[in-house]
């Protein structure tokens, strides 16, 4: 079985969990000899230079910009092209006619800090996600012209597109080459945006799991909304979970933020976004301090909610008890999870869920929203509507004061994540390839 797998994002270049699930899903495939061929939206560069062993480019291309094709050492039946796109997943089209206003809010957060009525000095850190940029419709054609240019002169049995922005890509190589489409959905348009979903994003996610042989949803909770708001058929969907894979590098200096030694830490780590819930994890944040106050709050991660999040913590009189770090990955991630004594998680609404899966792997009890596809899969985890801000403070005050509880919660969920792999999920990628396969002859 040969795969032509269509992603924008791969270490160490990511924005969010799904660069995070291509990895691991990506690696778990090259370990059971499938062979797959990765067209990723982004020149090769320095970053890759310690772990990516360059191979011969193809040139000759009518397109302005041939791709780059190389090969990572750990990844043994995988060959990955690189095309000059510029693709963000997690903006929405207002946010990329907006985002030289964001970029200025950003350098302007960066370049100042936020004082408590204390006097202390919490700085924000730059936004990640750095590597994107351009007008996204215009990039998401241009992906999928290159990608299709890629495809002619390659042989493959089936064509995987992970989320929307591939979906054109996917349907062009499949129609070019009479191959099944199979979409992978991370999140829907409704997931990142709520009921103002951009229709331009919603009409290209519709053509995508409609024109696919076959669609994978990360959860229920996915398959659920992809089948209620784009009408297809449920028998058309397979579930198929993440699972954890812990990578990538970073520099997290705790000593920065002046924690003490007995202060207990509650973790928020994600995009600072609606779909996320920050205002919700800061609403539990001060009914928490209302009855404990040697704890402090960690937020790390960026997003265009951001600025807001922070006069909120500042406007709540909790600014001094709030920390936060910017966008983590890899070793940075390990460090603060280390630190922490509850990871939460209050997802508005939640495809599935990487993050809680590295906080139980890095032995960190969890807190999630019921709005989650992880919750399906996380049992011994404490779950919560992410609108009932006294239920989730009243559930991260018991942790804190009780350990038999957070050990509790600690030892069974590592048993649970134990028994998850990505090696799983690529088998059943490959059994959903083989269906697909055969409803095309």
């Amino acid at each position: 079985m040969r795969v032509l797998m269509l992603g924008w994002e791969f270490p160490p270049f990511i924005s969010g969990g799904l660069g995070t699930a291509c990895y691991g899903l990506t690696k778990a495939m090259s370990g059971i000899g499938t062979d797959v061929m990765f067209v990723l939206p982004r020149p090769v560069s320095s970053p890759f230079s310690t772990h990516v062993k360059l191979v011969s480019p193809r040139e000759g291309s009518p397109l302005a910009q041939p791709a780059t094709e190389f090969r990572m050492d750990e990844f043994e039946n995988v060959t990955f092209r690189t095309v000059n796109a510029a693709l963000n997943p997690y903006q929405t089209a207002m946010e990329y006619q907006e985002r030289d206003e964001a970029k200025r809010a950003a350098q302007e957060l960066s370049d100042s800090s936020t004082k408590d009525a204390t006097g202390q000095v919490a700085k924000s850190a730059p936004t990640g996600g750095g590597n994107y940029a351009g007008d996204m419709m215009s990039e998401v054609q241009r992906y999928a012209a290159l990608a299709t240019e890629i495809a002619r002169n390659e042989d493959f049995d089936v064509v995987h597109a992970h989320d929307w922005m591939t979906y054109p890509a996917g349907l062009a190589v499949a129609a070019l080459k009479n191959k099944p489409l199979v979409v992978h959905v991370h999140s829907t348009e409704f997931d990142r945006s709520g009921v103002h979903v951009d229709q331009r994003i919603y009409d290209i996610e519709r053509r995508g799991v409609h024109g696919a042989i076959k669609v994978i949803a990360v959860s229920h909770f996915t398959k659920n909304v992809v089948a209620h708001h784009y009408g297809v058929d449920p028998k058309k969907i397979e579930v198929v979970y993440n699972a954890v894979e812990l990578n990538g590098n970073g520099t997290f200096d705790a000593e920065k933020y002046s924690i003490k030694r007995d202060e207990k830490i509650v973790l928020f780590l994600g995009r600072i976004t609606m779909q996320k819930g920050p205002e919700y994890f800061l609403a539990a944040a001060k009914k928490v301090l209302e009855i404990m106050d040697n704890v402090k709050f960690v937020m790390a991660g960026s997003g265009d909610m951001i600025r807001r999040t922070i006069e909120m913590a500042a406007a709540m009189g909790i600014g001094h008890k709030v920390l936060f770090t910017g966008f983590l990955r890899g070793s940075d991630v390990e460090r603060v999870f280390k630190m922490a004594d509850l990871y939460v998680m209050p997802s508005v609404s939640e495809p599935f869920g990487i993050a809680p899966l590295e906080a139980v792997a890095n032995d960190v009890p969890v807190l999630i929203s019921k709005q989650s596809g992880v919750s399906e899969v996380l049992t011994h985890a404490l779950k919560v509507d992410f609108w009932d801000t006294n239920e989730m403070a009243n559930k991260i005050v018991a942790v804190l004061r009780h350990p038999p509880l957070a050990s509790t919660l600690r030892e069974h969920g590592s048993f649970e994540v134990g028994k998850m792999s990505w090696t799983d999920s690529a088998k059943a990628c490959v059994s959903i390839y083989d269906q697909a396969v055969a409803a095309l002859r």
